[in-house]
């Protein structure tokens, strides 16, 4: 679907919100049969398990996107601060177009309600790592997504 919404004659600029949609980004990238450009942004939410509500910038893009279509690429999609906080922060900067995509998405923990464009797999409400989803930094590096029993 992503390599149709676009017309061909236009780059896509794939937005990674790192760290962990780092896996999915770099997977989803090589499916894409278009031209497209790469970024990265660096924010964080959550302290442990729990989302603090709070959400800080700690690298923004370096491609200018004005006039660009673009595609936030998520780990995960849970009570939409993050990915809300985020499209408010590039419509500053004038893109064409702004969509989003998620690894996963966990729509009963919505508090703000944010669009979902292209979405992997919709799961329930349980805290997961793995392939790119972490637990205080650990468990990245899993090939699969699970959770942890002690949680």
């Amino acid at each position: 679907m992503i390599n149709t919404a676009y017309p061909p004659n236009r780059s896509l600029v794939l937005i990674g919100v790192l760290r962990g949609a780092v896996y999915f980004l770099a997977d989803l990238s090589r499916s894409i049969t278009r031209s497209i450009e790469i970024d990265f942004i660096s924010v964080s939410s959550y302290a442990g398990t729990q989302s603090t509500g709070k959400i800080t910038l700690h690298q923004d893009i370096a491609i200018d996107i004005e006039n660009k279509d673009i595609l936030i690429v998520e780990d995960i999609v849970d009570t939409g601060r993050t990915l809300n906080a985020l499209i408010q922060h590039f419509v500053q900067k004038k893109p064409r177009s702004i969509k989003t995509c998620t690894f996963l998405d966990k729509p009963s923990r919505r508090e703000v309600s944010v669009p979902t464009h292209y979405s992997g797999f919709r799961i329930p409400d349980h805290f997961v790592v793995g392939y790119g989803l972490d637990y205080e930094q650990a468990y990245r590096n899993l090939p699969y997504v699970g959770t942890l029993p002690s949680i």
